[in-house]
């Protein structure tokens, strides 16, 4: 699998560009176990850097210019890095275009390039594909650029590009994720201070990914709405942020907030809870509890912070339904793209044979079913070695 991926991704760089690549760089997608929009809330989540990852193929071309080919598009780009402007025509290009914007304004040094680029993370999934590319962008530009930095500073970084070039007001959870990944863990990150604790599931229990196929897009969407009914919460409340929060004073203080604004707080101070819980309900291989927290959280996300969709409420049925879940819950901001299920390992395949049937005949769409691996950050691997790549962020 990986040999014939980097073959196509070599050929398709020596017929753009005329050479060979010199430089690979990969970054994971992730997907969110526990803790949908805690992230930006300052809260707890429970993430899983994956194994469907981002890579980048490139060479200095010598010049200020880069040249971009993104192979899952079949789509070519350019920009200068002596004026860098976001674009309509490409957009995918604008989270390379801002991650180079935003190092540039920390006096880092960007130097031109060529590059193919290959995704196996869904696009518009709720799997980050945009963290995975900025992320492995970012690689690209340290290796060629000569610089160092610590993970959580790019991961930082690059969760700039999105907020202020491609205008995502997203949170760090997605670049954090894909810089920080760490191999056969997942990770309990504290978006208040950055720190994270690895979790590692117990033996027997998968996670598998469930595609709705329904595709989401957070700019534009609701997510700011979602967001600033939060900050208007917290506000009222007098905190900075949820994170600040305890349950028993938002229950106390329920009558003091518009009824809407209350609910969207209740998500997400019992989800940010729940992501604590689940941490440890996962290392312990308490299956009960698992399938507690996460039909809590879904309905949470469905009743109170209403970022479900009827695909997802239909690919919920279908997951709860087949042989061997232990729970299922949504992934990423909702409003569509992916959902998450946890597995007894050994019914893995009858699982995901029952929730394609399922979820075909409920919405007349063939959902993409398949397990996932915890995955190393970002950084560079040697095409020439294709054992899983290895984290290089320093």
């Amino acid at each position: 699998m990986h040999l014939e991926r980097k073959k196509h991704v070599a050929d398709l760089f020596r017929n753009r560009f005329g050479s060979e690549a010199q430089l690979w760089a990969r970054a994971p997608g992730r997907v969110d176990l526990m803790g949908s929009h805690t992230d930006y809330n300052l809260g707890y989540v429970l993430t899983l850097p994956i194994s469907r990852d981002t890579w980048i193929a490139a060479r200095g071309n010598g010049t200020h210019n880069i040249q971009l080919h993104a192979a899952n598009l079949n789509e070519d780009d350019s920009f200068s890095l002596d004026g860098i402007e976001k674009t309509s025509a490409k957009k995918w290009s604008n989270y390379i275009r801002g991650v180079a914007k935003v190092l540039q304004s920390e006096g880092l040094r960007t130097d031109g390039f060529d590059a193919v680029i290959h995704s196996t993370v869904p696009l518009e999934s709720g799997l980050s594909s945009s963290a995975a590319l900025e992320c492995a962008t970012a690689v690209v530009f340290r290796q060629l650029g000569g610089w160092h930095m610590a993970a959580k500073v790019m991961a930082t970084l690059c969760q700039r590009a999105e907020n202020e070039f491609v205008g995502v007001n997203c949170g760090i959870l997605d670049q954090y994720s894909s810089c920080l990944g760490e191999d056969e863990c997942a990770l309990l990150l504290d978006c208040r201070d950055l720190s994270t604790r690895t979790v590692r599931i117990a033996s027997g229990i998968s996670v598998v990914i469930c595609n709705t196929v329904s595709p989401r897009k957070l700019t534009g969407s609701e997510y700011d709405l979602r967001r600033a009914d939060c900050e208007r919460g917290a506000a009222i409340l007098g905190v900075n942020s949820l994170r600040e929060l305890p349950i028993e004073v938002l229950t106390a203080r329920r009558h003091e907030l518009p009824d809407q604004v209350a609910k969207r707080c209740e998500f997400i101070v019992a989800e940010s809870a729940r992501a604590d819980s689940l941490a440890t309900a996962l290392e312990a291989g308490n299956r009960e509890k698992v399938a507690c927290l996460c039909a809590e959280s879904f309905a949470g996300a469905r009743d109170l912070y209403e970022i479900c969709s009827p695909n997802m409420v239909a690919m919920k049925d279908a997951m709860q339904t087949a042989p061997g879940v232990i729970g299922g819950r949504q992934a990423g901001a909702g409003f569509g793209g992916c959902m998450v299920a946890f597995v007894e390992s050994q019914s893995t395949d009858d699982f995901r044979k029952a929730v394609s049937d399922s979820y075909y005949r409920a919405t007349g769409l063939l959902p993409e079913v398949y397990p996932v691996k915890a995955s190393p950050g970002a950084g560079i691997f040697d095409a020439a070695d294709m054992a899983t790549p290895r984290q290089s962020v320093p």
